[in-house]
Order: C-alpha cells, then sequence, then structure tokens
C-alpha cells in the first residue's frame, strides 16, 4: 500500500494518497474564480449561485473547502458581485472583483490585496466545478510540499471526450514537460489524453511573482493562469482525478449532469450505508439529507433541504420531504408531503395524499389519508381521519391546533383554530370545531339529521312528469 503523500503510478495515471488533514505549520489560503458572465445560463442567477441538491455550487466548494481550514477564502467576481456578497456571508469568505475579463491569470491576481501578508500555500479553484472533494484538495497541497519543491501542482484528469480542453504532457512521476491550452495546441498535443482541469495549488511567496511574468500573446489575447507553469526557472507537477470530480458547469445542461453525477453517488453512499432504494435512479437527494440504517425509500421521492429520518422507517412511493424529522419505525406516504417543521414521532403514520408543516405527530399517532395539518401537535396514540383539516390562517396570522393523547378527529371535520382538543376526546365526522373540547368528551357539531318518508320517490315522480311535458 502507498504512504500517505507518495506518488504512485497506476493504470497510467500519476496520483497521491492523501488524508484532508492540514498541517498545522503551513498556513492555507484558497482563491475561488467566480468572475464568468454565465451567459450560456441565460439566467439573471449569477452561475455559480445555481444549486446542486439543493445547495449552490459555490457553496458546495466552500463546504469541502471548510474541512481544510483555510486562513483565508478569496472569491474572485465580476459581475453579479452582490448577489454573491450575499451567498457567502458568515462563510469567511471575502469578494475581489475583476472588473474587465482578461483571462483566469489576470482573475487570480485581483485576489494580490486578499492576500497580502499571507505567507502559505495557495489553492486556486473555480466556483462553477463544485463536487472537488477536500482530499483531492489535500492530495494537491501533499505534492506541493513534497521535498522536489515543484513550484505549482497541477489537477490533471481524463474525460472520455478530450473535446477543447488545454493539454498537459507530462513525465512518468508528474513532472510538467509542458501545458498548452486547445486552440493554442498542435495536432500532437491534441491527441495527448491528459487534460487540465484548471485547479491549481502555488505556494505565497511564487503565485504572484509567476503572475507578473506571463503574457498575452495567445489566440484569445487573455492572461492565462496554466502559463505559470512554463515560465523558466522551475518545475511543476500535475496529479490526477477522475473527470466527473471536476466536472464544470457552463449551460442549464451541464448543470443537469454534474445533478446526476451527484446524486448518483449519493444514491450510491446511501445503499453501502444501509438504506435499500427500491428504485434508485428515482429517488433525489439533498446535499444534507440524513437516513439511518434499515431506511426503505419506494420508487419517486424527492428529500428537500433539512430533513432527517431515523432507523426502520418506511417512506412511500411519491412522496416528497423537507425540512423534517421522521423517527423511528414511522411511515410516510405514498403521495404525502412534509414540509418544514414536520416532525413525525416514533411508530407514527402521514399517509397518502396528506400535507404536514410545522407540525408534532407524537409516538404512534395517524394521519393516514387526505388530510392537512399544519401548525398543529398531534398527541400520542391519536388518530387523524380522512379529510381533516387544521385551519391553520385566516388571511393575516398563523394560529396552533393542539390535540392531546389518544385523541379521534372524525373523518371531514375542520379544527379552526386556535383550538385545543383534550386527551382522548372524539370529535365526531363533519364537525367544525371552534371551542376548545374537553379531555375524553365527545364534540359533535353538525344539524340533527332529519329524514322525510317518501320524499325521494314522489320528487322523482314529480321532475319526471314535468320533463315529459316539456
Amino acid at each position: 500500500m502507498a504512504e500517505e503523500g507518495q506518488v504512485i503510478a497506476f493504470a497510467g495515471k500519476i496520483i497521491v494518497t492523501s488524508s484532508a488533514s492540514r498541517p498545522s505549520d503551513r498556513p492555507l489560503a484558497v482563491i475561488i474564480l467566480a468572475a464568468g458572465q454565465g451567459t450560456r445560463m441565460k439566467s439573471s442567477l449569477h452561475k455559480v449561485l445555481h444549486p446542486i441538491a439543493g445547495r449552490s455550487m459555490l457553496l458546495h466548494l466552500l463546504a469541502s473547502v471548510s474541512e481544510l481550514a483555510p486562513e483565508r477564502q478569496v472569491v474572485v467576481v465580476g459581475a453579479g458581485r452582490a448577489q454573491v456578497e450575499k451567498a457567502v456571508a458568515g462563510t469567511g469568505a471575502v469578494i475581489a472583483v475583476q472588473e474587465a475579463q482578461l483571462g483566469t491569470g489576470h482573475a487570480v491576481a485581483q485576489a494580490h490585496d486578499a492576500l497580502a501578508g499571507f505567507a502559505g500555500d495557495v489553492l486556486i479553484l473555480y466556483g462553477d466545478v463544485p463536487l472537488v472533494s477536500a482530499g483531492t484538495m489535500q492530495a494537491m497541497l501533499d505534492r506541493l510540499s513534497r521535498g522536489d519543491e515543484p513550484r505549482a501542482v497541477v489537477l490533471g484528469f481524463r474525460p472520455d471526450d478530450a473535446a477543447a480542453y488545454g493539454r498537459i504532457v507530462a513525465d512518468g512521476q508528474g513532472i510538467i514537460e509542458k501545458m498548452v491550452e486547445y486552440k493554442d495546441a498542435s495536432e500532437g498535443e491534441r491527441a495527448v489524453t491528459l487534460c487540465n482541469s484548471g485547479l491549481m495549488a502555488v505556494r505565497s511567496t511564487d503565485l504572484f511573482v509567476l503572475l507578473d511574468q506571463i503574457g498575452n500573446n495567445n489566440a484569445a489575447g487573455e492572461y492565462y493562469l496554466p502559463d505559470i507553469v512554463m515560465l523558466p526557472g522551475g518545475t511543476s507537477a500535475v496529479i490526477e482525478t477522475e473527470a466527473w470530480e471536476v466536472a464544470g458547469v457552463n449551460s442549464r445542461a451541464e448543470l443537469a449532469g454534474v445533478e446526476a453525477v451527484w446524486q448518483a453517488r449519493r444514491r450510491a453512499e446511501a445503499m453501502r450505508d444501509g438504506v435499500t432504494l427500491v428504485a434508485p435512479e428515482t429517488v433525489f437527494f439533498a446535499h444534507d439529507t440524513v437516513l439511518g440504517r434499515d431506511v426503505v425509500v419506494e420508487p419517486n421521492v424527492v428529500f428537500g433541504p433539512g430533513v432527517t429520518v431515523a432507523d426502520d422507517v418506511v417512506i412511500h412511493a411519491f412522496s416528497h420531504l423537507e425540512g423534517a424529522s421522521v423517527a423511528s419505525g414511522a411511515a410516510i406516504g405514498p403521495y404525502a408531503r412534509l414540509r418544514p417543521g414536520a416532525d413525525i414521532g416514533v411508530k407514527a403514520k402521514g399517509g397518502n395524499f396528506v400535507e404536514i408543516k410545522k407540525a408534532t405527530l407524537g409516538e404512534g399517532a395517524k394521519v393516514n389519508h387526505l388530510s392537512y395539518v399544519g401548525d398543529a401537535s398531534v398527541g400520542a396514540g391519536s388518530n387523524i381521519g380522512a379529510g381533516v383539516i387544521t385551519c391553520n390562517y385566516d388571511g393575516f396570522f398563523k394560529y396552533k391546533t393542539e390535540i392531546g393523547a389518544g385523541a379521534f378527529v372524525g373523518s371531514n371535520s375542520a379544527l379552526v383554530a386556535p383550538v385545543t382538543i383534550g386527551d382522548g376526546a372524539i370529535v365526531a365526522a363533519g364537525s367544525v370545531v371552534t371551542k376548545p373540547v374537553e379531555a375524553d368528551a365527545l364534540c359533535l357539531v353538525r344539524p340533527e339529521q332529519i329524514g322525510k318518508a317518501g320524499w325521494a320517490a314522489r320528487f322523482r315522480e314529480r321532475m319526471t312528469a314535468k320533463k315529459a311535458g316539456k
């Protein structure tokens, strides 16, 4: 087995083994480039703020970066600065602005002031490349700190279709002999399969000195960041990762592709951890979905952000959960919707065509079909019949319904909040409840039933004669 930090060759790839821990004596700064116009997205939302699994691409990346405990984080933006500033508030990242789009080298240079006085390693990442892991970032930094001291480490990959990616020519130890942009490459260089992801690790003492030396004598007239690799006076190295990890997003189609990659990996992780997915390709997770063991998820279930599911839960088909917690042994759906604040107790049930919002179901409570329970608490062992509604909103304010333990609310009842149903009380079907119901009481709110013998037959006879007369 390779030791951590050792360069090894495997299946033609040059990789570095690594953990995601940072050496305490080497400070880290991160520069994230997010100044692209994103015109192919055709959106008023900044490109890097488009979501993957319910979280923006930029915040996915910052979450991975945070595992390495960086000393400084700089996000370089152009248009859409206000959106990005709002998105990164509280993350510790600061904003640098690239006013003119003069290439990736020029973009990195805009972080100069934000890194004033910093001495350590610098990771250069891209806000529209959201899936790169902390482990891969650490592998780049480990390679940078090796005894041969490359001045830069580039993250390479080998896609199925190399297309217009920049190419990397390297020796068997990963020392880069040449890097070239596709548009400037010869036919022979374009035949190389090792491509440049754009991600790079550089020592801070070298970075801005090198940037000052690059020019824009190329087909686009831009200052390319990769050009620092080929400057005289030092060597640079490449390590490789899988193509999915450095997949970039420039269009809605590519956004969907990266989402698909993320979802596929999350499904596989869930099944490895003891979750049964009956039809994995139809289940969609959020970035923070938590599932216990022996959870069964049937087809066409969507988890929005903020969902925690304990052990031994069944989520039946076509259910949507967001901002909800589900305790052990509970059952949800089919066709159920759990909205934010739904708290489903042990062995409780929220059944078909049931919507629960900001409400607690106690242990063993049942809301089995066709009901809305919002801004409410339902006590342990209570049963909520079909078609029951907690009327929680008067057009201006929300009010709470409190249902005690062991209560029974009959079908098609409306509970007009604020209202309390006591322990063990029974609400008769079809009741409109506007006043408190005492424990163990019967609440019956409907007019007395009247029966008129023979009325229906006389009615039919009369109406048939009237129709015939026409």
